[in-house]
């Protein structure tokens, strides 16, 4: 392995790399799409990192969770529509899910309340805005469980193709 950076200011393609043990040489290697010279421009922002460039690098980093970061902090798209996920254990996964969905549940009454008409009306906007909040906190869960999933897998805590096929016996049996 090479030396380590002394670099400050490293962004988190750099410090993926380095907390992978991979010198640039052997992460272009182990890539394959992007060269050494390529990969430090995108690591010292001297050069754009496209989508496929982070899909590749969160493969061979085993980092799933740099999309999420690309698509909640580089992506214009994502930084309106994509919720920014911060890595948790499983159990603060769920529990936070379970919390978000028992409190939409004691709301679900309102929120038929509020959509019957299909209008929302001025009034029922404060309630219709925290049933909106409570909605996009499951997201954040359900997102925040994807990237735990997706950790799992590339620890290989998890065997990738035993769960597709558990995912398949369930939809044939379902």
């Amino acid at each position: 392995m090479g030396k380590r950076s002394i670099r400050e200011n490293k962004n988190i393609y750099f410090e993926s790399r380095e907390a992978a043990g991979l010198t640039r040489a052997q992460a272009s290697e182990l890539i394959g799409t992007i060269s050494e010279s390529r990969l430090e421009k995108m690591e010292t922002g001297k050069t754009a990192i496209y989508p496929e460039d982070v899909v590749d690098m969160a493969l061979a980093y085993k980092k799933p969770e740099l999309c999420n970061y690309y698509c909640t902090h580089e992506c214009r798209i994502g930084q309106e529509n994509v919720p920014e996920v911060k890595l948790s254990s499983l159990s603060e996964i769920v529990l936070g899910m379970l919390s978000a969905l028992n409190s939409l549940d004691k709301q679900k009454e309102r929120l038929i309340d509020i959509t019957a008409d299909g209008e929302i009306s001025e009034d029922e906007l404060p309630d219709f805005v925290n049933i909106q909040e409570q909605l996009n906190q499951i997201d954040l869960t359900v997102e925040s469980l994807k990237i735990w999933m997706a950790n799992t897998i590339a620890e290989g805590k998890i065997d990738k193709n035993k769960l597709k096929e558990a995912a398949e016996n369930r939809k044939r049996t379902h």
